[in-house]
């Protein structure tokens, strides 16, 4: 990311998003296939438009999951329970089409190698506590504030679809200031005002009140910071009744928000011998603890595999000059600390588990969860004394 002065906008959207379900569906499968089979291999991608969902796919297991079942149960947890809003759970159509893994495929994946060919980027910086940008990480917060505001009933009158952007005002490469907040809240009618073309001032003040406050802090904020609640005016027909959703379609969101480059591919409905997703939070693993160490202020990792061989074809680290000891040196200690073999990566981040739905909403990284290992920065120590 460029230094000197510079806005910079990332956005983020809600569980009940139709990309986001389509995400959620693909994971949910997949954990399901791992609680039965850690060795299963998956491949699920799910499109929902308005009264149908199709999950389909690669899986090869000797699991059981109930495909309608889990997707029922799944949508009506996000909070699709209201035909106000235009879909709902028990009534949506169900389509499975779900075939099992090409056999060329998986000769070069049992014997260890990666499961396609790819470039995967993990990315860290001190702009947050996190270690990850601000502008996403804000963005993130607010929409699982509105999530948390509708399903507690705060603010009752929410829907399950929503959006957030935020706008960092950079000064010498450093945020300074809030300049812009973007929240986009799907309704219900009743908070519509005579007009019946836009929310009432009320409802835009308790949207801000309670759940762009919480969050933003209020030293960023100022009197030139603007506010876009509902820009077009409402937000009553959301969800998969207004738009299509398909996995794999907001990946920014997933990742950095577009401060960091990202690698070809979505994560969600990919077991981990699918670099595509495991390589991919390894590369942030490594770059958190990096920057957790003090080698770099800011660190962008990239990986890049051929399908069927295990050690990567390319690493690369890039520190924005901000490195204390060279990136030559970075790497040599890089490669000496991790195993970037598919199988190494696996058994390092204990990744054979079910715990990859709740990844699929407000981005794989920057949270402290346990389940999320690639979070964790228990390699500073080894790193600082190597260096």
């Amino acid at each position: 990311m460029a230094e000197g002065n510079f806005l910079f906008t990332s956005e983020s959207v809600t569980e009940g998003h139709p990309d986001k379900v389509c995400d959620q569906i693909s994971d949910a499968v997949l954990d399901d296939v791992l609680r039965q089979d850690k060795h299963g291999r998956v491949a699920c991608e799910s499109f929902v438009t308005v009264g149908l969902l199709i999950v389909g796919g690669e899986i090869t297991t000797n699991a059981y999951v109930d495909i309608p079942h889990l997707v029922r149960g799944l949508v009506k947890d996000i909070g699709y329970t209201d035909p106000e809003f235009g879909f709902a759970y028990n009534s949506i159509g169900i389509l499975n089409a779900i075939g099992s893994q090409s056999p060329d495929i998986a000769q070069g994946v049992d014997t260890g190698g990666a499961g396609d060919q790819g470039l995967m980027s993990g990315y860290a910086c001190r702009e947050t506590k996190e270690l990850m940008p601000m502008p996403i990480m804000l963005a993130h917060k607010l929409t699982k504030r509105l999530a948390e505001v509708r399903r507690k009933k705060i603010l009752p009158y929410l829907g399950p679809d929503g959006k957030s952007q935020v706008t960092v005002e950079y000064r010498g490469g450093k945020p300074a200031r809030i300049d812009a907040v973007v929240v986009s809240a799907q309704h219900s009618a009743a908070i519509l005002d005579r007009t019946g073309k836009k929310i009432t001032k009320q409802a835009r003040e308790e949207i801000i009140d309670k759940v762009v406050r919480p969050i933003i802090p209020k030293a960023m904020l100022d009197n030139k910071t603007k506010y876009y609640v509902n820009p077009t005016g409402k937000f009553v027909i959301g969800g998969p009744q207004s738009d299509t959703g398909m996995t794999g379609r907001k990946i920014i969101v997933d990742t950095y928000g577009g401060m960091a480059s990202h690698g070809g591919g979505a994560f969600s409905g990919k077991d981990p011998t699918k670099v595509d997703r495991s390589a991919s939070y390894m590369a942030r693993y490594i770059a958190k603890n990096v920057v957790a160490a003090g080698l770099a202020d800011k660190c962008t990792i990239q990986l890049a595999y051929a399908i069927g061989v295990a050690d990567p074809v390319s690493i690369m680290v890039f520190t924005d000059k901000t490195d204390k000891i060279g990136e030559k040196k970075l790497m040599q200690i890089i490669r000496k600390n991790f195993d970037l073999t598919p199988k190494g990566i696996i058994k390092s981040l204990d990744l054979l588990r079910p715990i990859y739905r709740k990844t699929a909403s407000y981005g794989h990284f920057g949270w402290d969860d346990p389940d999320y290992t690639w979070e964790k920065t228990d390699k500073v120590k080894d790193l600082q004394k190597d260096a």
